[in-house]
């Protein structure tokens, strides 16, 4: 297509200016080796190498797995909670005693709940080959880094897991970042600067700014990368409304800038929709425009392979940048922006909040990688999680139609009250409340995880039952967050 082999010109040409001013930057990886001088407590034998084939990994929910799900908080924590008292944390400093809300020292008790509101959709954090490569690596290598990325940070260890990323998303490589909010600002600042790159040295006119679509909700760090590149004043921004491809098209219709960019949430982490990706790819056959997607929470749970959304609806080759994070199914931490390497240099070499970080620790490079490996792996905690959605459909009659179930309350205090009842009940489900979400849209954020039973959610569901009428329940269109009434 002309418009998007004219970005491919735009990208290359932006990485000459860079290299002709000297600006364009190089990742170069540093080998780290364990000395065999230094032995250490763990096996070898019974600790998945980061570089071999070693990796243990399970066909089906074992122990470990339900302390992903099974928490314990203090009462102290319970009873501001009840008592909506603010707390900044300071209760879990002594394990013994704590001084109650009347000011007197009472005895440290515990109180053990099912959580239903993490991100943790596989269970993996709890995952033994996951903690193992991460124990292994800090003991044989540090904890590292010794710098930024492009200073000295990037060691063989990120560089496996971006090639393991880039083949996950089959992208052509793959660019790590701190956190997922990094990776999208670094995407965003980087499209910000492609106009100015090219103008050589003068402001670039009206027609020749960068046009970003952006869906009306999506994430903060999408908002923020946006509002830094408009700082810039290369670029002009379209928002249209949730999810709606017929506002998209009138704005890309009307919209006469050659260079365009449509960004938006692929599972929306507020509202547990997916974006329109079918109408999103046949838009971009007709207009040409970049499609950058955020994953962070369709990656590892969707499609077959845990390729994300963008597999699920089988459009991945019309997705042209897919940042995502490590944080979330994977159970570890950090972002990553798959990409071609045009791109990844581009963005290496733009990306502000990725040039001026401290680049991974190794353990967490190292756990990630084991990460992608079993979650690729063991197919049946994606069949899991996806049980426990039908399981919720078939004991509410919602139809939701993702692990993230939004159930809008409306008001602050009743969010706050069906929170409190269920922490009550033994479920941890916390309210959400402005500025995440708009006004009177305050809601119930549940999460659904592979580690979670059939079980788990029929004591959830009985729990909400009490607080909200699941018959006076309407879901908003086929958007798939429903709307409450207590």
């Amino acid at each position: 297509m002309e418009v998007m082999s004219s970005w491919d010109n735009w990208v290359q040409e932006a990485l000459s200016k860079l290299q002709s001013l000297h600006l364009l930057r190089s990742l170069r990886p540093i080998y780290l080796r364990n000395d065999p001088q230094e032995p250490t407590e763990i096996q070898t034998k019974a600790s998945p190498t980061p570089f071999g084939d070693a990796y243990e990994v399970f066909d089906e929910m074992q122990q470990w797995d339900r302390s992903s799900v099974e928490i314990e908080i203090s009462d102290a924590t319970f009873q501001k909670w009840v008592l909506d008292i603010s707390s900044s944390g300071d209760e879990a400093d002594d394990r013994d005693v704590f001084a109650d809300h009347k000011g007197r020292v009472c005895p440290q008790q515990f109180k053990k709940l099912l959580l239903f509101s993490g991100n943790d959709y596989l269970g993996l954090s709890a995952h033994p080959t996951i903690r193992k490569t991460a124990a292994k690596a800090a003991l044989e290598l540090g904890m590292g880094p010794r710098g930024s990325a492009l200073i000295c940070g990037y060691t063989n260890y990120h560089r496996l897991l971006e090639s393991s990323l880039a083949d996950l998303k089959k992208k052509e490589d793959c660019l790590l970042c701190p956190t997922g909010f990094a990776a999208n600002m670094a995407v965003m600042v980087t499209l910000g600067s492609v106009s100015s790159l090219l103008a050589t040295g003068r402001k670039p006119l009206d027609h020749e700014r960068v046009a970003i679509f952006s869906d009306a909700l999506n994430h903060a760090s999408i908002i923020d990368g946006i509002r830094l590149a408009d700082r810039q004043r290369s670029v002009e921004v379209f928002i249209y409304r949730h999810c709606n491809m017929t506002h998209l098209n009138a704005l890309l219709s009307s919209c006469t800038l050659r260079k365009k960019v449509v960004v938006t949430d692929s599972l929306f982490s507020m509202d547990g929709d997916f974006a329109p990706m079918t109408e999103l790819a046949k838009l971009r056959k007709k207009y040409g425009f970049l499609l950058v997607i955020d994953d962070a929470h369709g990656t590892f749970v969707c499609g077959k392979n845990g390729g994300g959304v963008a597999e699920q609806f089988n459009c991945e080759r019309d997705v042209d940048i897919c940042v995502g994070t490590l944080s979330k199914a994977a159970g570890c931490h950090g972002g990553f922006i798959a990409c071609s390497k045009k791109w990844k240099q581009l963005i290496q070499s733009r990306g502000r909040s990725f040039i001026f970080s401290t680049a991974a620790p190794v353990p967490v490079a190292a756990a990630s990688h084991a990460a992608v490996i079993v979650g690729s792996k063991e197919k049946w905690r994606r069949r899991a999680i996806w049980d426990r959605v039908q399981d919720f459909r078939d004991l509410t009659g919602i139809p939701i139609i993702s692990p993230i179930i939004s159930l809008i309350i409306g008001s602050e205090d009743k969010a706050l009250e069906a929170s409190q009842h269920l922490l009550r009940s033994g479920f941890h489900v916390t309210a959400i409340r402005p500025p995440t979400v708009p006004p009177n849209s305050c809601r119930l954020r549940v999460t659904l995880s592979a580690a979670h039973t059939r079980d788990d959610v029929e004591r959830l569901t009985e729990g909400l039952s009490r607080c909200i009428s699941f018959k006076e329940i309407s879901v908003n269109g086929s958007n798939g967050y429903a709307i409450a009434r207590m």
